[in-house]
């Protein structure tokens, strides 16, 4: 019995034991949690954790993240948020942005994170390249970019789809039918990047709108892949193929089907040319440059490569171009003064481009479809990679907007070597420095005390249009990596506001709700329902 006694007691002693080494290790971690809390109550910026960083507040804030950074940006120019893994530092001082993106240019790649993050999707392509392969991806492009053959058929290209998107609009016009903007114009913007950049017709903006599984799929896997930036489970789900990793597999697929089946096609022409000595029928568009380029074997290109410039030049040349022109559209219908603006500028222009050309402007009834898609056609006809450059108000409408809502609303760099950025903040090796043009657009120490408001008269001196620092406008990025499509999407987006904003009045859905979307791309997360009047 008093051996029981005994056992008892040294048992009560060790729970008694455990209870106290419980307690004293959590009075340790209170006490740890505390004093780091308390280090931070003059710091600005995300309050961090340990361990864990700021990732709860950014996870918290992740819907919003754009406008969670504008808060702290427009406290102090550069913010630090350390996460598990990583430290990003965010900036939006035009020196610091100079810095990274041409100063010290070798020192800020993609990087391998970012590389990691995004490569199920744009594998080894120019926006996720660095070192030789960027450099020979870029070489090979801007030689395409700077063609006047290409410039002249994208001109006709893009005309050609900015009247059949009108011819659309006039139809749901007719029907007081409400349509989704963002959509129309994301499939007017594939289509036409899919026929400039790789010859292929693919119908997607047909009168009946068919569905299309790879822009859904190119979506899906968009969203999935910017969330890495802030998931750390990623890789375990990625590993076991389960939650979002498991659709973006799926994603992929479509995808990759669809690209692949491009890069075939393509070769197949090219060699069937070449066997009937019909050269001249060989298509000379970017695809084709880079599958000549990987007929080298010193170039060590496979359809694996081919595959990669492809989805990197639909991204650059779809999601930019079709987001800037919907949050183009939304800024028009929501600040009337700047759509009579713009309208009297089309007319003006109208009038003067037919006088020059000895055109009779066709008399047009609003109520007849085809008379009014007539007149439309005739209007397009006026309009010409030179007349468009003396729309300097339509210019302004599209910077603007690009100032305030970005394509690419943030770019992330890795971080070769230790460096100090010139407002002293320190960057460590194995970091990312993240410039944010969403944020840049709206600090009144970039812009002025205007800085958040829309106004296209901004960019302009005596009606003329006038550019900002590409340092402080970063919209199409800066220094060698600067985009080499910038001069294409401002002629595509002329092209097409000019015809839309011409011939169109739009007005937002009642209680519909604009806000953006977390992904790599700008885009709005409901799209834009607006109702649509013909104009006169």
């Amino acid at each position: 019995m008093e051996g029981h006694k005994a056992i008892s007691s040294v048992a009560s002693l060790g729970d008694g034991y455990s209870i106290g080494m419980w307690m004293l290790v959590s009075v340790l971690v209170l006490s740890w949690i505390l004093i780091n809390r308390w280090n931070q109550r003059n710091k600005k910026g995300p309050k961090t954790w340990p361990i864990l960083g700021a990732a709860i507040e950014q996870f918290r804030n992740y819907d919003r993240m754009h406008d969670w950074l504008v808060n702290y940006l427009s406290e102090t120019r550069t913010v630090v948020v350390p996460m598990p893994f990583t430290t990003y530092t965010y900036i939006a001082d035009p020196a610091n942005v100079e810095h990274v993106l041409k100063t010290n240019f070798p020192n800020y790649p993609k990087g391998e994170t970012y590389h990691s993050y995004m490569e199920v999707l744009l594998g080894d392509g120019i926006f996720n390249a660095d070192g030789e392969l960027w450099r020979k991806q870029r070489k090979t492009a801007s030689f395409e970019f700077a063609s006047k053959n290409l410039r002249d058929f994208s001109t006709v290209v893009f005309k050609e789809y900015s009247l059949k998107l009108s011819s659309i609009l006039c139809e749901a016009s007719f029907h007081n039918q409400e349509v989704d903007m963002q959509e129309l114009l994301m499939r007017m913007t594939l289509d036409s990047i899919c026929k400039v950049g790789f010859g292929v017709e693919i119908g997607t903006l047909a009168p009946d709108l068919p569905e299309n599984s790879f822009a859904q799929a190119f979506d899906t896997a968009n969203i999935i892949v910017t969330l890495r930036f802030v998931d750390p489970l990623w890789k375990i789900k990625k590993f076991l193929n389960v939650g979002t990793e498991a659709l973006l597999d799926k994603s992929i697929k479509v995808i990759d089907d669809f690209t692949y089946a491009v890069i075939r096609r393509r070769k197949t022409e090219m060699e069937e040319a070449r066997k009937n000595r019909k050269n001249d029928k060989i298509k000379h568009d970017i695809l084709t440059r880079f599958v000549v380029l990987s007929e080298d074997p010193e170039n060590n290109m496979t359809d694996k490569s081919l595959r990669d410039v492809v989805l990197n030049f639909v991204i650059a040349g779809r999601d930019t171009t079709a987001t800037t022109l919907s949050w183009a559209i939304y800024m028009i219908m929501t600040h009337s003064h700047v759509a009579e603006k713009l309208y009297m500028e089309l007319k003006t222009f109208e009038e003067d481009r037919a006088q020059e050309e000895k055109v009779t402007l066709l008399k047009f009834d609003t109520k007849d479809p085809d008379s009014f898609n007539h007149r439309a056609k005739q209007y397009a006809d006026l309009l010409t990679y030179d007349s468009l450059g003396r729309l300097y108000y339509l210019h302004a409408v599209i910077t603007e907007t690009l100032r305030l809502y970005p394509a690419v609303p943030q770019d992330p760099k890795g971080i070769l070597e230790d460096d100090i950025l010139p407002d002293g903040t320190k960057v460590k090796a194995g970091g990312m420095v993240t410039y944010v043009p969403y944020s840049m657009g709206r600090m009144e120490y970039n812009w002025g005390p205007d800085a958040a408001a829309f106004k296209p008269e901004r960019w302009l001196k005596d009606g003329f249009f006038q550019n900002a620092s590409p340092f402080k406008f970063t919209a199409f990025q800066a220094g060698p990596r600067i985009c080499l499509g910038k001069d294409s999407a401002y002629l595509q987006m002329k092209m097409a506001l000019a015809l839309l904003c011409r011939f169109f009045k739009f007005s937002l859905k009642p209680n519909h709700p604009v806000q953006y979307r977390m992904m790599t791309i700008l885009s709005m997360a409901h799209g834009l329902k607006v109702n649509i009047a013909r104009r006169s």
